[in-house]
């Protein structure tokens, strides 16, 4: 296998896992943010924020120290048998998940917000239960957030460098993804190859925002 196909296997299933995650654990998350009024809503918030404005290098660094053997993390992986999960594509995975999260929060939370608290009182009184709500009411209603949280976390995953270089290393298939083997390439002065394979991911970014727009206006299309 070569490194180039090896690198596409890795980075695509690391950013559909990670989009997985991130859609199971979000989705919740991002609908306490959008309806509660608990005091804990503004530092949640800033804190499922922080990846944004972050540099990528320190989140992976304390991730790393983390999951260390004498990192809290390390320490517990251990005692379960599991070993240190720096520089595993485990470890990859809890960092990407973190990294991403803000990208499917937020969309998740803007569309959950929109919603009329009126549309959720009417399903109320018809005797559904608030999980029946979510599933038969804010779920459909909220399907143009959900196609731009899936699609810009998957991009996202795809785009990372700093934190998957800390937390992974470059492992030749197991941790290197496609922008740490387009490092590699630039560093090696193969700059055809770093031609080529800059040129795909920008044509896939470029590809992944235009479906962004495309798919979630027709569903909102179709909604409507």
């Amino acid at each position: 296998m070569t490194a180039l196909l090896a690198a596409i296997l890795v980075t695509l299933k690391l950013a559909g896992l990670t989009t997985l995650i991130l859609l199971l654990l979000g989705t919740p998350l991002a609908w306490w943010l959008a309806r509660t009024r608990s005091r804990w809503r503004m530092p949640v918030g800033a804190l499922v924020s922080l990846p944004m404005v972050l540099p990528p290098t320190v989140l992976g660094f304390y991730l790393l120290l983390g999951m260390g053997p004498d990192g809290p993390l390390g320490q517990l992986t251990t005692a379960l048998g599991l070993g240190t999960l720096a520089f595993t594509f485990q470890g990859l995975l809890f960092a990407s998940v973190l990294y991403s999260l803000p990208f499917v929060v937020h969309p998740l939370q803007s569309g959950f917000g929109a919603i009329d608290a009126s549309v959720l009182e009417a399903a109320a009184t018809l005797r559904a239960s608030p999980f029946d709500r979510f599933i038969s009411v804010v779920l459909p209603l909220s399907k143009p957030a959900l196609v731009t949280a899936t699609l810009f976390g998957f991009a996202h995953t795809v785009g990372e460098f700093g934190v998957v270089l800390m937390v992974g290393g470059n492992i030749d298939g197991q941790t290197r993804v496609l922008s740490v083997l387009l490092y590699d390439q630039v560093e090696a002065m193969a700059y055809g190859d770093a031609h080529r394979l800059a040129a795909g991911l920008l044509v896939f970014s470029f590809g992944m925002l235009l479906a962004m727009q495309w798919l979630g206006r027709r569903t909102a299309l179709v909604h409507d």
